[in-house]
């Protein structure tokens, strides 16, 4: 007797496991982890690795996660402090305000120099990044 189609689930491919996409991004986030703070080679491996996960986003070959139909009412008080750190963060680089108004960035700075923290930061980024291509 034959199923119908409605009923039958979608087996996620092996990559998309995260007993490989974990692993894979920790390597990723250590390799990161080794290049200078803001150097040349730090921001072509950023724009090459975020260039990467837009694509597998905006192409459909990554299976997707139902995204929530309504947020719930306390969204508003996370999103705030998300936008206002935006709004200060691209008006201090803006305005190359410098040592007198240093950006978040540049205040964040002796914490990266250590590749340990640095490598963090990176799975970070790039664990957030993947959870937006899944949706």
């Amino acid at each position: 007797m034959e199923q119908p189609h409605e009923i039958a689930a979608e087996a996620p491919r092996t990559w998309d496991r995260p007993v490989v996409a974990v692993p894979v991004l920790a390597l990723l986030s250590l390799v990161g982890g080794q290049l200078p703070s803001f150097s040349t080679s730090a921001n072509l491996y950023t724009i090459g690795t975020g260039g990467v996960l837009v694509w597998l986003g905006l192409s459909h070959r990554v299976p997707r996660r139902p995204a929530p139909e309504r947020l719930p009412p306390g969204t508003v008080w996370w999103v705030l402090p998300v936008v206002i750190f935006g709004v200060f963060e691209g008006a201090t680089f803006v305005m190359a305000a410098g040592d007198d108004f240093p950006t978040f960035s540049r205040l964040a700075d002796p914490l990266l120099e250590d590749s340990l923290v640095r490598a963090a930061a990176w799975f970070a980024w790039l664990a957030a990044f993947w959870g937006l291509v899944r949706r």
